[in-house]
């Protein structure tokens, strides 16, 4: 049984501490909790019947544990991890892994010098019409690659940034790229391949942030198809959709619902037998708002630690979608098209 602390006791934490503590997760159990403010903290502390603490070195070293969630600000993730890392456990981190290319260089080096496993949280990879797709997708089924979309059509008003001071700046946060449809990026980069360039364009439409709440992205990859990036936090008065749509020579598949969640379009060329049957079988509807995969992306990361696997989004791996996020906040800075790889010079996530 793998103890589990977590750093951060903010709105995500609820959902781990769900799944830990209602023993939801096989093998891994929620052990300790750990926020800056009391109050975070001790909620949880009195809803899972588990010690709190104000500091995570206390933690750390009072309490005896084998992995460590940290869910705490996008922009203090590298800290938090290069100093947990020292400790020897391996560490659960909510998306995106940093803010920056050197932020997550720093967590990849920590880790590896001490060790310890580092899973960068992707769960709607786990989906289970993703699963499918990502099986039509390695099985070669769509053939050359044409054009590939993500859409994230979602609700935030201003009392959801009023709730931290951290939401929406750049120095901890970021806006609508870099939060909400970092899950998205990185399903499209997953499927459609490597990048060879971005231009992009944002906008502040409806709630006073210091970033963007609307953003479109033109994507150029490297086998030479193309892909767009829609992600809004300003749909009103609810929200719409977060999906996926892949077209290739020999077929289309697009998954949509409120998660990448509900199997829509899954049209080839050459049929299978069990095509006709995937629209039913691969739609699921997600429990809560951040969606189906938590679950699975926790059995397996223990999965992983116990028996010693490779995880399918280890620091490597989530930092590819970080530097593409990167060079999107880039070209709106410059009014350029970005080539990856690159090296920013005014982007402004992460700086402080």
């Amino acid at each position: 049984m793998l103890n589990v602390g977590l750093v951060g006791c903010g709105r995500i934490a609820k959902r781990h501490a769900e799944l830990l503590g209602y023993d939801n997760i096989k093998g891994a159990r929620l052990a300790a909790v750990c926020d800056l403010e009391e109050g975070k903290a001790q909620k949880l502390s009195e809803l899972f019947k588990v010690p709190y603490y104000l500091d995570m070195d206390e933690m750390m070293s009072k309490e005896t544990l084998d992995v460590v969630s940290v869910l705490t600000p996008s922009g203090s993730h590298a800290e938090h991890v290069v100093n947990l890392a020292k400790y020897r456990k391996h560490i659960i981190v909510e998306k995106p892994m940093a803010l920056t290319l050197a932020g997550a260089d720093d967590m990849i080096r920590a880790c590896a010098e001490n060790n310890a496993k580092l899973f960068v949280v992707k769960q709607n990879r786990f989906n289970v019409p993703v699963i499918k797709l990502r099986e039509a997708m390695e099985a070669g089924r769509f053939g050359k690659l044409v054009l590939g979309t993500v859409r994230v059509r979602w609700c935030r008003r201003q009392e959801y940034y009023d709730l931290d001071d951290w939401r929406g700046t750049w120095a901890y946060d970021g806006g609508v790229l870099a939060n909400q449809a970092s899950h998205h990026v990185d399903l499209l980069e997953w499927m459609m391949g490597e990048v060879d360039s971005v231009f992009a364009k944002s906008t502040t439409a409806l709630v006073d942030i210091e970033t963007e709440d609307t953003a479109v992205v033109t994507v150029t990859f490297h086998n030479g198809a193309l892909g767009i990036i829609e992600a809004t936090t300003a749909t009103r008065p609810k929200d719409l959709e977060g999906s996926i749509s892949i077209l290739g020579a020999n077929g289309t598949v697009e998954i949509g619902g409120f998660a990448v969640n509900q199997m829509k379009v899954w049209n080839f060329v050459e049929e299978t037998p069990e095509d006709k049957e995937v629209i039913e079988q691969y739609s699921v509807n997600p429990p809560n708002v951040y969606g189906y995969g938590h679950q699975a992306y926790y059995q397996h990361a223990v999965d992983c630690i116990i028996n010693n696997k490779q995880q399918l989004v280890d620091g490597l791996e989530g930092r590819k979608s970080l530097e593409l996020i990167l060079a999107m906040y880039e070209s709106i800075e410059t009014g350029e098209e970005v080539f990856l790889r690159f090296k920013p010079q005014k982007c402004k996530l992460g700086i402080k």
